[in-house]
């Protein structure tokens, strides 16, 4: 069977072949005394922790800070992450984890607290690998601390080791429950016979599913999963053992509206056809969906479902599907940016046409405003004069921002640091934050980031946003705040401008050339914004409702992709 022989090449011991022996597992608190002695952690050591309690707690914040912000460089430790709410709870929880390091009290009520530890490691699907690095990292922090507490310190750093290699004991048991539990679930699909069907076909599933480049998803008449390749491993989140007998649509939380209605109603229809002999021929549906990965995410997935009836217990449906998240994405952009270009071209025509009379009239209403004024001429003519010349500069200034955004110049690109540019544009909008009594905070890793990119540009992005953000709080005449946040993930940097206002309305073309909803607004500045982060390799997306509108820019570290744009701008 496919599933026991990936399981059992995977574990370092051999297993009994008739079922893991049954036992009754000993008191919580049996095991925990038993772990103690075993570490050799007594009642001293918990004194000396209580004590030290008002030394380390002032570096709790700290030392959580540089814990998550070392995971978000790995790839894999940092997919189990759905956001920055998420990150930022959990960082708290890690405070209050060290807390009850220091608080005293090592009893059945501490045992079962880190035992629940490491069932959430578990359930989020945290590399077992990652709890040792991460206990290691937390250890050399508190270390050096006790260290510099000078003699009584030595005693203090042997007491943390000991209590940390105990909260180690009881997390990695989690695992060892779970990894225990997916034996005895292999088994008890091996008692219904499903192992023998998979073990059948065995050679026709590795080589014409598992090497696959599509998700790949056996299902049986009432969709259960019966078959889940690699693909769909990879792109679900999901290990197949986990999935093996669920329904398909619960698994992956696929809607139960719209088209997850839809795909619903496809496969009842196909199991009510299963064994009736005028419905033997092979029908095929296509459908798209969404699907929910194992860290939350939201997927869309194009569906071919394959009715190929058989008889038992046999997969009776083929769902072989196509990720097109990324694909739509890129078609969406895609689009920005040709209708980015094509009124980029009017605009510099327009623009050229304008700007001509148009100084000619600038020149000639200055005369005039200079003529009225010697010549005593009445206050309102002259007041009338003066509006025209306002209007005039209004727009020689919306020609200048149709040149800008017609005829982009080409990006200068050097390493940045990213908290420098988010701390500039802090400072430039200081004032005017101050003005509406809008707040500004920064939200920014006490690590340097750096990437490739041209910092004159990035910074009037970043400008742009946070002005449009503070004059969406002052529109509600209200004190509200703003936040500039920066983050770095394994391969990408990303910046978050984010408002408490009153959000924008989800089929607002925002991102379209002379869309603007300010009276005053040219529709311009977002349109740049978009050009220049997509010219960077990058994307700038928005999350809005009442309350709570997030700008996302999410940059490569090392600069646009397009190598030979690079060279031409260095040589320049």
């Amino acid at each position: 069977m496919v599933i026991f022989t990936r399981i059992q090449r995977e574990r370092r011991f051999p297993l009994p072949s008739h079922g893991l022996p049954a036992r009754d597992p000993p008191a919580a608190e049996t095991r925990f005394e038993e772990l103690k002695r075993y570490v050799a952690f007594a009642g001293e050591d918990a004194a000396l922790l209580r004590s030290f309690r008002d030394v380390a707690a002032p570096h709790f914040a700290r030392i959580a800070q540089e814990f998550y912000d070392r995971i978000r460089q790995h790839d894999e430790a940092h997919a189990v992450f759905t956001g920055e709410a998420q990150i930022a709870r959990l960082q708290r929880s890690l405070v209050l984890w060290m807390e009850r390091l220091f608080g005293g009290r090592y009893d059945e009520a501490y045992f079962e607290d880190t035992a629940q530890i490491g069932r959430v490691h578990v359930k989020v699907g945290l590399p077992q690998r990652y709890m040792f690095t991460a206990m290691a990292l937390i250890r050399s922090s508190l270390l050096k601390i006790a260290e510099a507490a000078g003699p009584s310190g030595l005693a203090v750093m042997d007491a943390i080791s000991r209590l940390l290699d105990l909260e180690l004991a009881i997390m990695l048991e989690s695992y060892r429950d779970n990894f225990v539990a997916r034996i005895q679930q292999v088994e008890r699909l091996e008692r219904q016979a499903l192992g023998a069907s998979l073990a059948r076909t065995e050679h026709r599933y590795v080589n014409a599913v598992e090497l696959a480049h599509v998700i790949i998803v056996g299902l049986d008449a009432q969709g259960s999963i019966l078959l889940f390749n690699q693909e769909a491993e990879r792109i679900t989140g999901f290990a197949r053992d986990e999935v093996i007998g669920r329904s398909l649509l619960d698994c992956l939380a696929i809607d139960e509206t719209g088209e997850g209605a839809a795909l619903r109603e496809i496969l009842r229809r196909f199991a009510a056809a299963q064994g009736q002999a005028s419905e033997r021929e092979v029908v095929s549906r296509a459908i798209e969906t969404a699907v929910s990965t194992r860290s939350g995410q939201r997927r869309s997935v194009l569906w071919q479902l394959t009715h190929a009836p058989s008889s038992g217990d046999d997969v009776c449906v083929f769902a072989i599907g196509r990720d097109t998240t990324d694909e739509k994405a890129l078609l969406a952009r895609t689009k920005q940016q040709e209708k980015l270009a094509a009124v980029g071209t009017l605009a510099a025509g327009l623009a050229h046409e304008i700007r001509n009379p148009l100084n000619g009239a600038q020149l000639h209403v200055t005369y005039l405003d200079r003529s009225l004024k010697k010549s005593g001429a009445h206050p309102e003519l002259i007041e009338t004069v003066g509006v025209v010349a306002d209007e005039i500069k209004r727009l020689g200034s919306l020609v200048t921002e149709f040149l800008a955004f017609a005829r982009p110049k080409p990006l200068l690109l050097k390493r940045v640091m990213v908290q420098t540019l988010l701390e500039r544009a802090a400072q430039m909008v200081a004032a005017q934050a101050h003005q509406h009594g809008v707040t500004v905070v920064l939200d920014v890793p006490p690590q340097p980031i750096e990437i490739e990119a041209d910092g004159a540009k990035l910074e009037q992005v970043l400008l742009n946003l946070t002005q449009n953000a503070i004059e969406a709080v002052a529109a509600e005449a209200r004190a509200g705040r703003v936040v500039l946040r920066a983050r770095r993930q394994p391969q990408t940097a990303s910046f978050e401008i984010e408002d408490d206002g009153p959000g924008i309305p989800a089929d607002a073309p925002i991102f379209d050339a002379f869309f603007s909803t300010k009276p005053q607004g040219t529709g311009l500045g977002l349109s740049i914004s978009y050009r220049i982060v997509t010219d960077h390799g990058g994307t700038l997306d928005v999350d809005s409702k009442r309350g709570c509108t997030i700008f996302r820019i999410v940059l490569p570290l090392d600069g646009p992709p397009d190598s030979a744009s690079r060279s031409r701008v260095e040589a320049s």
